[in-house]
């Protein structure tokens, strides 16, 4: 039987020794928090492995946006694809990254390089109850919560981690929750609560 490679026996090593962290996030009211971003950093352990740039679409369907939320890392871009039968013009100004396109149905946009870390809000000026909402991040560990407000980590290095979250339907000028963690080669678990204002997508389509 042959030895495995060195290199092999280390990768293996690193996972045996890693440890799994769910964050289950609430609203504060027994509900829980989709489309929130948990980021993860420790000072004491770097990602090691080295990723390419990825191109993510956000789609236009039923005057929605899809996802609500998307996440990026600085390089990425995003394609605005229209799926409706209307027009959308789709634009930002936020610091992070401004962009405009009027987009027909059925075409795309061009593709925009996400280049700077930020959270980008993205409307259309013509349906004024789309919104998205494109979060770029340089955090070593970045997910979003599902529709069970839980977002998982495989595999992180044991150490100390500091734990942040954010959501679109914080109130403006407040910072999600945080929290120092400790990851060994158990499986950890940590629970946050946002206070989140109402889903503006919900109270502007009230309106028509």
């Amino acid at each position: 039987m042959r030895a495995l490679p060195a290199v092999v026996l280390l990768i293996l090593a690193v996972r045996a020794a890693a440890g799994d962290l769910t964050v289950q996030i609430d609203d504060g009211h027994g509900k829980p928090a989709g489309d929130a971003v948990v980021t993860l950093r420790s000072d004491g352990v770097q990602r090691a492995e080295a990723r390419a740039p990825e191109t993510k679409i956000v789609d236009q369907r039923d005057e929605t946006f899809l996802p609500y939320v998307e996440i990026f890392r600085p390089g990425d871009s995003v394609v605005f694809r229209n799926s409706d039968t209307t027009r959308h013009h789709v634009y930002s100004f936020a610091a992070a990254k401004s962009f405009e396109f009027v987009i027909a149905p059925g075409d795309s946009a061009p593709p925009v390089v996400l280049d700077r870390a930020g959270e980008i809000p993205v409307g259309c000026n013509i349906h004024d109850q789309m919104i998205t909402h494109l979060y770029v991040s340089d955090a070593p560990w970045i997910a979003r919560t599902k529709a069970d407000g839980r977002a998982v980590f495989d595999n992180l290095p044991p150490g100390t981690y500091q734990v942040d979250v954010w959501h679109p339907q914080l109130r403006p000028g407040r910072a999600g929750p945080s929290k120092t963690i400790t990851i060994d080669t158990a499986q950890s678990s940590v629970a946050l609560t946002v206070s989140l204002l109402p889903d503006p997508r919900q109270s502007d389509r009230a309106r028509y």
